[in-house]
């Protein structure tokens, strides 16, 4: 049994693109959970091993369309230990 570990990250709404093209390149994440400043969950993007570049784009589409919307929000990363 695999085990997770949680790690969160304070973002500028203009920076959130770039920081989840980043967060996915990574081998180890499983999820990235996006939260507004208030807490409440935006989107939940689950990852599987090999996604593609043709995969996530829709969901980078939608997380561009957020960055849009919001100043200032929080991310929140599982990672597989």
């Amino acid at each position: 049994m695999t085990q997770t570990h949680e790690e969160e990250f304070k973002v500028k709404g203009e920076d959130l693109v770039d920081k989840i093209k980043n967060l996915i390149q990574e081998s180890n994440i499983r999820r990235i959970i996006i939260k507004n400043k208030a807490g409440k969950t935006i989107i939940e993007i689950p990852l599987t091993v090999g996604i593609v570049g043709a995969v996530i784009a829709p969901v980078l589409a939608a997380v561009g369309a957020i960055a849009t919307l919001i100043t200032e929000c929080t991310i929140t990363v599982q990672r597989e230990v």
